[in-house]
């Protein structure tokens, strides 16, 4: 699907979400922090928001990102529901909230995949996690959680950085640990406030 076609679908939801309200573009740009001629080109889709934007939208209409981005009345050839789940390259988690900072761009997901809560995709840097056999430049579906089991892979954000590791706990430390040996485990202590977890990996979407 083109950027286009994903502005398209952005814009008649976020146009519908915003009649619903009965809200005019005026006061819809008022409470995002935006100009109303931003709002316009939104909803002609010829502009799409940035990511802190599009979690703003969403916390306001109070549904999940992922709501903005189902293309409503479409069948498609496969006969599945399709979302457009946001490739992220940078997360922020200043002050307790979470913003996607560095969209890449959107990947079309069955809406099946992303059941029961809020999901993005991250892209696999580097051969740390080779062991589990993922490799540099895959496209890993991420499910938004700050807690996981006992070795489960998730997704940690280190000063601002998202990385992939397993995730164990003992004697009140975290330690996460690559799937490669010439990697150390990074061990995180308590009140070590650089270090949050982010999201559990539910998928590896490999392309041929």
């Amino acid at each position: 699907m083109s950027e286009n076609e994903v502005m398209k679908i952005f814009s008649e939801n976020f146009k519908r979400l915003r009649k619903e309200r009965n809200l005019l573009q005026k006061e819809i740009a008022k409470i995002l922090g935006v100009s109303t001629s931003i709002v316009s080109d939104w909803e002609k889709g010829v502009k799409m928001p940035r990511g802190g934007t599009i979690q703003k939208i969403a916390e306001f209409f109070q549904i999940p990102q992922n709501e903005l981005f189902i293309e409503r009345g479409t069948p498609y050839s496969t006969l599945v529901e399709m979302v457009m789940i946001p490739i992220v390259g940078r997360i922020s988690c200043g002050n307790g909230s979470f913003a996607f900072e560095d969209i890449e761009g959107y990947e079309p997901t069955p809406k099946e995949w992303v059941t029961g809560g809020e999901y993005f995709y991250l892209r696999t840097k580097g051969d740390s996690m080779i062991g589990a056999r993922i490799q540099e430049g895959d496209l890993l579906l991420i499910r938004r959680q700050n807690d996981v089991d006992d070795g489960d892979i998730a997704a940690v954000l280190i000063d601002d950085e998202a990385y992939l590791k397993r995730v164990y706990r003992r004697d009140g430390m975290l330690i996460l640990q690559s799937e490669n040996p010439k990697y150390p485990p990074i061990i995180c202590r308590p009140g070590d406030k650089n270090i949050q977890i982010i999201g559990k990996l539910k998928m590896n979407v490999i392309k041929y």
